[in-house]
């Protein structure tokens, strides 16, 4: 497996690549968790950190933002101008700032945290990506395998609790790209055994979903067209102006000027 490190094994961060090629650009990123002071976290809100009261759980955030934007940055665009905001199902979604009347279409991400590493993964517009990941050796205790499996599929996981942690992180990498998160029931999602790459259907979605191991840590990426914008209140005035214009006749004339000699 390829990597690229960029900067010290503490501070920096690197790219990681799946095995098998994508249809779309994606890149994914790891860094290690540590303590970051917020403002020099780009896209980290103040807000959203003062909900956090356990310290663990506030350096997993702070750090999860600051590789998301050494990540956009790679990508090629500028941190200082976007900010994460948040759909009604709580799925990160990149914006530009509020003043900037910018709507160039933005790539789609996900964050995931585990073991006090970092991962972000990032991929063209239109496209939707979730992104998990745990460590290889960790296992679940068969009492909770009910609570993610059923039918043909639990009784195979209850054969073979060995591969229980591959299939946990393959669930949540779906439920991050369907952009649903805890609300799509990972009972609902049945993983094809067996196969590092796979094609799932979940209602009218069609995910893709890779599988590997990196540095001991298992890794899940699902992807799928279709992403989530939110509608900002420059989009509504954009569209009222537009309105107005069509209505004017604007573009090639303004009634007010049409037919003067």
């Amino acid at each position: 497996m390829r990597s690229r490190s960029t900067g010290d094994d503490m501070n920096g961060f690197e790219e990681i690549f799946p095995p098998h090629a994508l249809p779309v650009r994606v890149q994914c990123f790891r860094c290690p968790v540590e303590a970051r002071d917020l403002g020099q976290v780009t896209l980290a809100s103040v807000d959203e950190v003062a909900t956090f009261a356990v310290d663990k759980r506030r350096d997993e955030h702070l750090t999860g933002r600051w590789l998301l934007a050494q990540a956009v940055a790679q990508w090629g665009l500028e941190p200082s101008m976007l900010e994460v905001r948040r759909t009604e199902h709580r799925a990160p979604i990149l914006a530009y700032l509020s003043g900037l009347w910018m709507n160039t279409p933005l790539p789609s991400i996900s964050i995931g945290h585990s073991e006090g590493w970092a991962y972000v993964a990032v991929v063209e517009p239109g496209w939707s990506i979730g992104i998990d990941a745990e460590s290889a050796e960790r296992g679940i205790a068969p009492n909770a395998f009910d609570m993610m499996a059923k039918g043909d599929e639990l009784e195979w996981l209850n054969a073979h609790p060995e591969h229980a942690i591959r299939l946990w992180t393959s669930k949540e990498s779906v439920q991050k790209a369907m952009q649903l998160g805890m609300h799509l029931n990972p009972r609902k999602i049945v993983i094809p055994i067996g196969e590092s790459i796979v094609d799932i259907s979940i209602d009218n979605s069609k995910i893709q979903l890779q599988n590997w191991t990196f540095r001991g840590a298992n890794i899940s990426l699902a992807w799928r067209p279709e992403s989530v914008r939110l509608r900002t209140a420059e989009d509504d005035l954009l569209d009222l102006t537009r309105k107005a214009m069509q209505e004017q006749e604007w573009g090639v004339g303004c009634k007010t000027t049409q037919g003067r000699a």
